[in-house]
């Protein structure tokens, strides 16, 4: 248990540790996890953080009331947008995937639904550029990707994003109450 401080700093902050990190010490912290996850587990939940791994990355969870879930769905709900957008553009969009704020402009100029689709999103921001940055600043904010050149704007999906796609996989709505839903 080589980086508890590190861990704390980062996963006590929401972000992630991801297998796939593109920064080496990310990744070192991750394989430190990997080989001491009890003790890291055991360790951090004497001050009631729990220790979680999902598929190549590890975050904090916490007990939390009512209220709190609540607020976390709806900060989903603005995921599910986003999740649209982002495997709309590319299909197979999900860890892994690189991908350049030019590209995504790109398609969306082509492409009338992803226009359509982005419209919908940073509802604040006017063109698609600061849309679309303001969408991968989130996505890094939240360590759900990564910058892995500044000067030529490209992205890399890092693990961690298997959580969000796992949550709203896990939505499930009753057809018969799905005509109830306003759009």
């Amino acid at each position: 248990m080589k980086y508890t401080s590190e861990v704390f700093q980062r996963l006590s902050h929401g972000q992630f540790i991801s297998a796939n990190s593109i920064m080496s010490e990310t990744r070192a912290i991750y394989n430190d996890i990997e080989d001491n996850e009890k003790e890291y587990a055991d360790y951090f939940s004497q001050i009631d953080f729990q220790l979680e791994s999902g598929d190549g990355y590890y975050y904090f969870a916490r007990n939390e009331q009512k209220v709190v879930i609540e607020n976390k769905l709806r900060t989903f709900l603005v995921w599910i947008d986003y999740l649209d957008f982002l495997t709309s553009c590319d299909s197979t969009f999900g860890a892994g995937t690189q991908f350049t704020l030019a590209q995504m402009e790109v398609r969306v100029g082509s492409d009338v639904e992803l226009k359509d689709k982005l419209a919908n999103i940073f509802e604040e921001k006017t063109s698609t550029h600061d849309k679309l940055y303001a969408l991968a600043t989130t996505m890094t904010n939240q360590g759900f990707a990564e910058l892995v050149s500044e000067e030529e704007g490209m992205y890399q999906v890092t693990n961690a994003f298997r959580y969000i796609t796992h949550i709203i996989d896990c939505i499930n709505i009753d057809e018969e109450v799905k005509d109830e839903i306003p759009a």
